[in-house]
């Protein structure tokens, strides 16, 4: 079998490596940074979280479905192709969609740039006194207001702020465009600025008007501000509804992608009693994502202002995420695909899902897992926000994700020590427990780097943790259903829980703030990791055969009854089966 060119595994093996790797480097120029985009657009927290959330049901339940139906048509290399060449032009529609506010640059690209006044990110506030015993910023740009004088921006007819002379500095690696007028201790997310009980709930800038203390003329002024957030409110509705649909086109196209790739691997070295070497691809991916994602990150950096004009600077990600995609369709031309079909049960997940249904051990680690999806949700959402308003940079924020993935893969050779020490619970229960610390820090940040050190425990609270999950379930799961299962744990279970934390931690953070988000993620995480621990001795255990123990026993039984003993466990073996 092996002498047939459909079955060189060396080949194969290398070019899924080459095929993952190119992968990673893909999502790595836009994943990340999506949020940061939609920011950019001027859409707030509550709204991208409603988008984040509806790419991630996409992404759970829709990629499973195509995934069925390609195998089920022998249309699998049909579907990897058009996936990837689909989501090459469906990112350039993302492109299109116009910003809220007209974004005059990115950054002061030359020295001759003076700040021009623009529009604050969403989430600032409005009206800002800025008093002068009250000490600069160690990143303004601006001088500050003259002694004992209060100075408040002007509203424009979009609904935004303008800045009074004197009182706008710049962020480094904030919003492209965008000054702030803003005291030095405030941070638009971050400091829990709350906007007017009035306040409209399109209204994404969340702008506080003048105070009515000056008579007949703010009154006025207010009467028209009044009339541009109209205008703006228009606007926004525009702007999200057109980041909406070319989501959803965007997600439908690229969902399917990563299952279908997965599955068809899987089973071409399944043919060939090679499934031992498919565990060991899983690290190709995180390694080009964190060579993309520095990558693209200086690349960016470097570009911005020899290639744009205007328009937020995140729309560079977008073209090189296009021109990295169109790498991955040349490689996908020789991806592994089995040409033999080999019959198999259907409805593998209905059967994985009642075998859920009936294990209450599987029940506890559904909901552990789903927990953890939206507590991660948090974080991949709001984190560069949280961030940039502390004055970090892209750069800084590809190198924080690079951290992360570096570290899983450097604790991965300790993988099967760490399980075997503190046993799959306890990696379960530590990984929550570095998760919910993560957490807790992240509310606190106060300075751009202050985000790095807390990045490691992503080898714990992500990596450690899936391999205790994914070992439960395949210690747990019946005959032929580990895989099935394994997928709805890590797709719909945990997408699940992604698309709920999204949409709940948008509006948490315009309701509270960002730090009120981290916090109450950390103190639930921390509620569910007590509750955890306590119920594991109270739950039931699963009697499983032993098949390899019972055929040494087998062997070495040289009683009369070994013909009896035989049928015994084989007829046991055999009522397992069926009840299935």
């Amino acid at each position: 079998m092996s002498a047939n060119p459909q079955w060189d595994i060396s080949r194969a093996l290398g070019v899924a490596k080459l095929f993952h790797l190119v992968c990673g480097v893909r999502d790595a120029c836009v994943t990340p940074f999506l949020t940061l985009y939609l920011r950019q657009l001027g859409l707030a927290a509550p709204w991208v979280g409603i988008l984040m959330g509806t790419k991630h049901l996409i992404a759970a339940f829709w990629g499973p479905f195509c995934a069925f139906l390609a195998k089920s048509y022998q249309k699998r290399r049909v579907l990897l192709m058009g996936s990837l060449l689909g989501s090459v032009g469906a990112s350039m529609v993302m492109v299109l969609v116009p910003p809220l506010h007209e974004v005059p640059g990115y950054r002061f690209c030359n020295a001759s740039d003076g700040a021009t006044p623009t529009a604050p990110p969403p989430g600032a506030a409005g009206t800002v006194t800025v008093p002068s015993a009250q000490p600069t910023s160690s990143h303004a740009a601006g001088a500050l207001s003259p002694a004992g004088e209060s100075r408040t921006g002007m509203v424009d007819p979009a609904g935004f702020m303008k800045a009074p002379a004197g009182t706008v500095h710049a962020l480094a690696g904030g919003p492209p465009g965008y000054t702030r007028t803003t005291s030095p201790a405030l941070h638009p997310v971050t400091a829990g600025v709350k906007a007017t009980p009035g306040e409209g709930a399109f209204n994404s800038g969340r702008t506080v008007l003048p105070l009515l203390a000056g008579g007949p003329a703010n009154l006025s002024a207010a009467q028209g501000n009044a009339r541009g957030l109209d205008l703006s409110l228009e606007g926004l509705h525009w702007t999200f509804l057109l980041s909406l649909g070319s989501l959803v086109f965007w997600e439908l196209l690229t969902a399917p992608l990563e299952q279908v790739a997965d599955d068809s691997l899987y089973e071409y070295l399944d043919f060939v009693d090679a499934t031992d070497r498919y565990r060991s691809l899983w690290i190709w991916r995180p390694l080009g994502m964190s060579a993309g994602v520095c990558g693209v990150t200086a690349l960016v950096g470097q570009l911005e202002c020899v290639l744009m004009t205007n328009g937020p600077r995140g729309v560079l990600h977008f073209y090189g995420y296009s021109l990295v995609g169109t790498l991955a369709l040349l490689v996908s031309v020789s991806f592994p695909v089995p040409i033999c079909r080999r019959r198999e049960p259907s409805y593998k997940t209905i059967k994985a899902l009642s075998l859920v249904g009936g294990a209450p051990r599987l029940i506890v680690l559904a909901l552990t897992v789903f927990l953890v999806g939206a507590a991660t949700s948090a974080v991949q959402n709001f984190l560069f926000w949280h961030m940039e308003d502390h004055g970090s940079s892209e750069l800084v924020m590809g190198f924080s994700v690079a951290l992360g993935s570096l570290g899983e893969i450097l604790l991965h050779p300790f993988k099967a020590t760490l399980l075997r020490k503190l046993s799959r619970v306890g990696t379960v229960g530590l990984g929550l427990g570095c998760l919910a610390a993560q957490l807790l820090y992240y509310s606190f940040l106060w300075s751009w780097w202050s985000v790095l050190p807390a990045q490691i425990l992503n080898a714990i609270s992500s990596g450690a943790l899936w391999w205790a999950v994914k070992a439960s379930v395949e210690d747990l799961a019946t005959p032929g259903t580990a895989r099935s299962l394994g997928a709805m744990f890590q797709g719909h279970i945990s997408g699940g829980g992604c698309s709920l934390g999204s949409i709940v931690g948008g509006f948490v953070v315009m309701s509270f703030s960002l730090a009120v988000l981290y916090q109450a993620c950390c103190v639930v995480l921390l509620l569910w990791l007590a509750l955890f621990l306590s119920i594991q001795p109270r739950l039931p255990q699963e009697q499983k055969i032993n098949y390899s123990k019972l055929l040494v026993m087998e062997a070495s039984d040289t009683s009369d009854s070994e013909q009896g003993t035989e049928r015994d466990w084989l007829v046991k073996a055999m009522r397992e089966e069926d009840s299935e």
